[in-house]
């Protein structure tokens, strides 16, 4: 009973921590395992739900043929049935979760005939959220298998199968949707970038690029989502999008941090602090991405799930803090040159308009980091695309506020500012001309 609690309580801390990847057919090979709970999937099915599981290779570490193997095999359950069960374990109601009425038995192995493989089929009636267990409930009894798991419902009058839980439907054309906004921002940019070819900079090629690479992520990620749904397999389309995934985290990085040192706005060149906080930053957003990629390719409930997605998380907030230590060093280089050049109205101007951009920024983390995970924990995962479009909303607004601020003109704040300490200088150069002039005609 103690193990099985403490089996349930992985399954409880992984499921408020993780993020459910979209359900598809997956393959899970057991080795060995002596676990009496063994979470597989969970999928959302609708009244007209089905499960089908392939099973195989099926080896127990204790070859007698008095055990009883109703006490071994696959069920369904959802979490508020799950309480109640380990509520009737603990009052010796039931000995073994595959004798509770409470849960959906989809076949335990005494079906098995001295057979190493079985397949089943099981209708799901009740709407409601449920995940793919398997009990093992003989003690010291190791068992090994290859589990071939696939949840989907039925649609239409032709009964199409629909791999994506009912409450992650909709997220192929909210993905698609999201990518028609960003080429459309691509398309105003470009328009942009050519009516104001005079005075356009490096710097807004460099956010051009972003902005594409964003809809080109959309775009993989649209299509891997719906072959999902069709298939149950993403048909190579996850490749793309961790790709364009990692260009576009990698390039978003750095451009903040270019526009913060001001390069390309301000001056031709990085210092060597800021080329260090780049060659921080790069690599460890490669490392973020690698995370990520393992983290949606790992089974949903396996422990090392929550160990790459502890990995991405910590990643991101170092990347996050090296942004917030460019800011630290811009205020103390601008409080610097206020003591010594006496410009302190100037550079105080300055820190505003930095300020500004970086009060956006930590906006900006806080709203796809912190907002996107406390809103799926507070969900329970029960409308995914809530956060999704959260996040995606948050950071088009960051998008056209960086794109608005920052846009190729005359008088950006951050030129203007250039333009009156020239000003301020060529009065300087001027009176030193005339007191020379003046003392030339005195000593003349």
């Amino acid at each position: 009973m103690g193990k099985m609690c403490r089996s349930f309580l992985l399954f409880l801390l992984i499921s408020l921590f993780v993020s459910f990847g979209f359900a598809k057919i997956r393959f899970t090979k057991i080795q060995s395992n002596d676990r009496p709970i063994i979470p597989f999937d969970e999928f959302w099915f609708t009244h007209n739900g089905r499960l089908e599981l392939n099973v195989s290779q099926i080896t127990l570490s204790d070859n007698n043929p008095n055990l009883n193997f109703n006490n071994v095999g696959f069920f369904l359950c959802t979490r508020n049935a799950w309480l109640h069960v380990l509520q009737q374990l603990a009052d010796a109601e039931i000995s073994c979760v595959l004798h509770s009425s409470l849960v959906k038995i989809v076949s335990n192995f005494k079906t098995l005939n001295g057979k190493s493989s079985f397949n089943s089929v099981l209708p799901v009636k009740n709407a409601d959220r449920y995940t793919l267990l398997f009990a093992n409930c003989l003690s010291q009894v190791k068992v090994s298998m290859t589990v071939r798991s696939a949840m989907y419902n039925l649609k239409g009058n032709q009964n199409h199968r629909d791999y994506l839980s009912s409450d992650e439907t909709f997220l192929p054309k909210l993905y698609f949707l999201l990518s028609l906004v960003y080429f459309t921002l691509a398309g105003i940019w470009i328009y942009v970038l050519y009516k104001k070819r005079l005075t356009v900079l490096r710097i807004h090629f460099f956010m051009l690029i972003v902005v594409v690479l964003k809809a080109l992520n959309l775009v993989s990620k649209a299509e891997d989502t719906l072959y999902i749904q069709q298939t149950g397999t993403a048909h190579g389309w996850d490749v793309p999008f961790y790709i364009f995934s990692s260009l576009k985290g990698i390039m978003l990085f750095t451009l903040i941090i270019l526009i913060g040192t001001g390069w390309s706005l301000l001056k031709p060149y990085l210092q060597d602090k800021e080329k260090m906080v780049l060659t921080i930053v790069i690599p460890l957003q490669v490392v973020a991405n690698i995370a990520l990629v393992i983290f949606d390719e790992t089974s949903p409930f396996s422990p090392y799930r929550v160990t790459w997605k502890s990995l991405f998380l910590l990643v991101d907030i170092i990347c996050c803090c090296a942004m917030l230590l460019q800011i630290i060093w811009s205020i103390k280089n601008l409080r610097e040159a206020a003591q010594t050049d006496g410009k302190a109205a100037v550079n105080l101007m300055k820190l505003t308009l930095f300020k500004q951009y970086f009060v956006m920024v930590i906006c900006y983390i806080y709203s796809t980091l912190v907002a996107v995970y406390g809103l799926e924990t507070i969900t329970w995962g029960k409308y995914p695309w809530s956060s999704v479009l959260v996040g995606e909303l948050a950071t088009l607004v960051f998008y056209v506020f960086t794109g608005y601020k920052f846009k190729p003109q005359t008088y950006n704040p951050y030129f203007t500012i250039d333009d009156e300490e020239e000003e301020e200088e060529e009065e300087a150069d001027d009176v030193e001309q005339l007191k020379l002039h003046d003392e030339e005609k005195i000593g003349q």
